[in-house]
């Protein structure tokens, strides 16, 4: 459900359930002239449309406004940079209050720069970093100091090769990981950004404006189809299936 539609008793059954929590994360930035400046964000809301449909989810209202950078083009493009250092209070402040809530089963979804994720980009890092900070001042202001040394801790290592320690609490995550991509193109507003929102946004692809494009980048788009981007889809749907049940 979306969380803003929800009833409070919803939201107590969802935490009682421990029901999977969803914020995607994305910016806007410029993907040709022939695409949505929202294509990032629409990668991963429009996947957990479909995902909802299947499985029990709450889903957040995205953060639109992460570090898009003007590397790929200037802010005339209509690209809107905002530093992550602006925003990475915000999101320990909204982790926070999820983690107050009564959340334990967190995960932000970004597709913006993931092509190398273990390293990082601005906006995932510092949504991850934010996510660290608000899990220790959560549990130091909870269980007080020393609390990951007091004897109820033992456990801490066996929880944690199970997947149930605090600080799984809220992860951070690409939309598409390395095994996925290597089964499907990775570009920024080529033929496989341009496939999936083909198949997920087709209102937000103007394939007449293809002619427009200059940028090396964008030139594959051209050879771009929905049935390619279905078959992005399914694979990131078969991954998430696989992390969140």
């Amino acid at each position: 459900m979306r969380y803003e539609l929800m009833l409070p008793h919803q939201i107590r059954a969802a935490i009682a359930a421990n029901t999977p929590v969803i914020l995607p994360l994305g910016v806007l930035e410029y993907h040709g002239e022939h695409m949505a400046v929202g294509m990032d964000t629409l990668a991963v809301t429009r996947v957990f449309d479909r995902l909802e449909r299947e499985i029990d989810l709450v889903i957040l209202p995205p953060f639109t406004y992460g570090a898009a950078s003007l590397a790929v083009a200037g802010p005339e493009s209509g690209t809107v940079h905002v530093d992550a250092d602006q925003f990475k209070p915000f999101a320990e402040a909204l982790f926070t209050g999820l983690l107050r809530t009564g959340f334990r089963n967190i995960h932000a979804v970004v597709h913006h720069q993931t092509e190398n994720f273990a390293a990082g980009m601005p906006t995932d890092l510092a949504f991850r970093f934010a996510a660290r900070q608000a899990l220790f001042r959560f549990l130091e202001a909870e269980r007080g100091e020393g609390w990951w040394g007091k004897a109820e801790m033992a456990d801490y290592y066996a929880q944690h090769d199970a997947g149930s320690d605090p600080f799984n609490w809220i992860s951070v995550h690409p939309l598409m990981d390395e095994s996925l991509t290597a089964q499907y193109p990775f570009d920024h507003a080529g033929i496989g950004e341009t496939s999936l929102m083909m198949a997920l946004a087709p209102e937000v692809v103007d394939a007449a404006r293809l002619d427009e494009n200059t940028a090396w980048y964008t030139q594959s788009a051209r050879d771009a189809s929905a049935e390619l981007g279905e078959k992005g889809v399914g694979l990131i749907l078969d991954r998430w299936r696989a992390l969140l049940t």
